[in-house]
């Protein structure tokens, strides 16, 4: 197999012109939707880096993905469970936003290969550091997952706290409220260098996903206050 290529055809070259169009199209009604519907607003949006970096929202409703595709015009990356593209329709629409499968009972290192080679293209990965939807005012529970990437490709985390997803459909809700979700970017987290080897130290670990909890922690407290949201912890 081609280094540069993985078992689904990711290369590390730039993405070809249709991607991009098709992508930008994606973008546009998917943008269009989240101030429509949800008036959602961004703030910080100067904050996010050039070249590639880790998006790390948190993670209260099933909007998040869509909602992150307001946060830049640059093309982000998801990357999703490969049941979502069973079904043309939620795979079409993953696919035209960036988004890239992984196999259910595929091990770690594959998917973090897959990880690493759209940052060593050049793009925004975007990674939920909670895993899955949680609910409440608490962000905890956080994999490591997204700290390893990047101190393994070098690249920063943006922490994104979103306020108002979970009002406007979270988990104990069967069909969304139209209701305003403010997207709030924080100050970017850039990871300590890797050892001569390239191993990351387990210390470094910590210290980086610390940090990021507590970023989020700070953000999402910021974006629900906005809101009048903000619960009692």
């Amino acid at each position: 197999m081609d280094s540069e290529t993985n078992t689904v055809g990711f290369s590390v070259k730039p993405p070809a012109a249709w991607e991009l169009y098709a992508y930008g199209f994606a973008r546009f009604l998917v943008n269009f939707v989240n101030r429509i519907a949800w008036r959602v607003k961004v703030v910080g949006i100067e904050k996010l880096p050039p070249g590639p970096f880790i998006v790390a929202p948190v993670h209260r409703s099933n909007l998040d993905t869509l909602l992150v595709a307001s946060l830049t015009k640059r093309r982000l990356r998801y990357m999703g469970k490969d049941g979502v593209w069973k079904y043309w329709l939620s795979g079409a629409i993953l696919s035209a936003l960036g988004g890239f499968p992984v196999h259910r009972g595929m091990a770690d290192r594959e998917a973090m290969r897959r990880c690493n080679l759209v940052l060593a293209g050049g793009e925004p990965l975007v990674l939920f550091p909670e895993g899955t939807r949680k609910s409440g005012p608490l962000v905890e529970g956080l994999f490591e997952g997204a700290a390893y990437i990047a101190m393994k490709g070098g690249v920063p985390i943006v922490p994104v706290g979103i306020g108002g997803s979970e009002r406007a459909w979270g988990k104990s809700r069967k069909f969304p409220r139209f209701t305003k979700v403010i997207l709030l970017v924080g100050d970017p987290i850039y990871p300590e260098v890797t050892n001569a080897k390239g191993r990351v130290p387990r210390s470094a670990l910590n210290k980086l996903s610390s940090e990021l909890s507590m970023s989020l922690q700070s953000l999402f407290d910021q974006a629900q206050a906005a809101l009048g949201l903000l619960e009692p912890r």
